[in-house]
């Protein structure tokens, strides 16, 4: 079930929010944990026992991690457990890249296990392995209640894209938590905005991207249009969903951390990578990445931490070459950039143009089928082949997108926001700002309804993941 579909919006949630909000204090959890699993087993009815059997094992070497933390049990018990998670997301995710891989190199033909991949499961499973981890180093105290870990790791927000919570953020919020009016309603303007971020501005962008795909007739012109509108699509798709869910948190008490911080404003990749998809930066440094000796190692050691950090970001994002080539692209830019670094910051002109080149780049790696759709993408952006510098049909879709394709530009930079608090700076833009919000959302509601009403393009671009 999408959060951008009739069903979620006019169904599923009013009635979870009824109930969630007349149940008792001690009982809400209960309220979020059925809602979740019902939530989950609307697209996946089979692996909700996965995720059963996922948690109560976590349940259990949480408990077991805290008893024995101070003996030589523990370590023992954090790697069976941890083993566990990483096992059944191999098994699931990457059995079959693994296979074929296996079968290329020896020339055998082991068959496929062609197992579908459970939804979110990449999420909730590094969730659990971050709680685990926080017993085991005694950040946090094992959950003594099954219903409130369950609550947490099934948590239908976050559960299928994130952001990745950890749960020394939530743990005193999952037994006390605030809700109040102001609350639910800036967790609806915020669940707006992210709605209205996914259907009207990353759907239209990926229909343009779908047209790209679909047609044999290339243009140096209609590559750049598509790498743009692919990056803006992947951003906003990703960033409205985590919009809708931190709102969706606040609806119900929660506060979730922020995942996207206007990306490609950056001026360094390392910025970039402070604010995109920042739960998961976060996650990958503090259990991979600083474990491993992080930069307070000699240089070569150095380089391979971030050779071993990027290559499993790569990897976590799927089971193909290009996601792993994805990862250690970045990787070998951030080494490089380590050293460019000052030359960079000498422009603030070219260290943007620098870092928008280098992302677009990196996504057109992402979304390739294989390296090979990869590089003759990458060779189209300058002309490889003998492709045309643009084509009649290049201007046409052009021409027919090009507003969806400056609004995306415009919403994907803090222009909007810096234009809001502007407003707000003042009494009584304060007060106007605060009258127009409840019609505002109404509207933007409104408009997706129709959008959705009418059919439109409404993939879920994470579910791949």
């Amino acid at each position: 079930m999408l959060f951008s579909s009739i069903n979620f919006l006019y169904c599923f949630l009013p009635v979870v929010l009824i109930l969630y909000y007349i149940a008792p204090g001690i009982l809400k959890n209960t309220v979020l944990l059925a809602a979740s699993l019902f939530f989950y087993a609307w697209g996946e009815p089979v692996y909700v026992l996965l995720m059963v059997i996922s948690v109560t094992l976590g349940y259990i070497f949480g408990l077991l991690l805290e008893k024995y933390r101070e003996t030589k049990a523990a370590k023992p018990l954090l790697f069976v457990s941890v083993a566990i998670d990483l096992g059944f997301l191999g098994y699931f995710k990457y059995a079959d890249f693994f296979i074929e891989n296996f079968n290329a190199a020896t020339g055998l033909s082991v068959p496929l296990l062609r197992i579908a991949l459970p939804i979110g499961i990449s999420f909730y499973t590094f969730q659990l392995i971050s709680y685990l981890i926080d017993v085991y180093r005694g950040d946090v105290p094992s959950q003594k209640n099954p219903i409130n870990l369950a609550a947490y790791i099934a948590m239908f927000p976050q559960l299928i894209a994130g952001p990745i919570v950890r749960y020394s953020d939530v743990e005193k919020q999952l037994r006390h938590r605030t809700i109040n009016f102001e609350k639910i309603a800036d967790g609806i303007t915020r669940f707006s905005i992210g709605l209205g971020k996914k259907v009207l501005l990353a759907n239209q962008l990926g229909e343009f991207v779908d047209i790209f795909r679909g047609t044999d007739d290339k243009s140096v012109l209609f590559y750049w249009l598509y790498a743009f509108s692919y990056a803006m699509h992947i951003y906003f798709d990703f960033s409205g969903y985590s919009d809708m869910a931190i709102g969706l948190g606040k609806m119900l008490g929660f506060e979730f951390c922020e995942n996207f911080n206007y990306p490609f404003v950056s001026a360094s990749i390392s910025e970039f990578w402070r604010r995109w998809h920042m739960s998961l930066g976060s996650w990958f440094r503090d259990y991979v990445y600083i474990p491993l000796g992080g930069n307070r190692v000699s240089k070569p050691r150095w380089i391979f931490n971030i050779l071993v950090v990027w290559m499993l970001t790569g990897f976590w994002h799927g089971a193909n070459w290009n996601f792993i080539l994805w990862g250690l692209y970045f990787a070998v830019l951030l080494v490089v950039e380590k050293y460019i670094a000052p030359i960079l910051r000498k422009s603030k002109i070219i260290s943007h143009i620098y870092v928008i080149f280098f992302i677009i780049i990196s996504f057109i790696i992402f979304n390739a089928v294989d390296l090979s759709q990869a590089a003759t993408d990458i060779g189209g952006l300058f002309g490889a082949g003998g492709i045309p510098a643009a084509s009649p049909q290049t201007l046409y879709y052009a021409k027919s997108y090009a507003v969806m394709i400056v609004l995306g530009v415009i919403g994907s930079t803090p222009a909007v926001k810096l234009l809001v608090n502007k407003i707000k700076s003042s009494k009584t833009g304060e007060k106007i700002i605060y009258a127009a919000r409840p019609f505002a959302v109404a509207a933007l509601v409104l408009l997706v309804t129709a959008y959705l009403a009418d059919g439109s393009f409404n993939p879920f671009l994470y579910f791949r993941f």
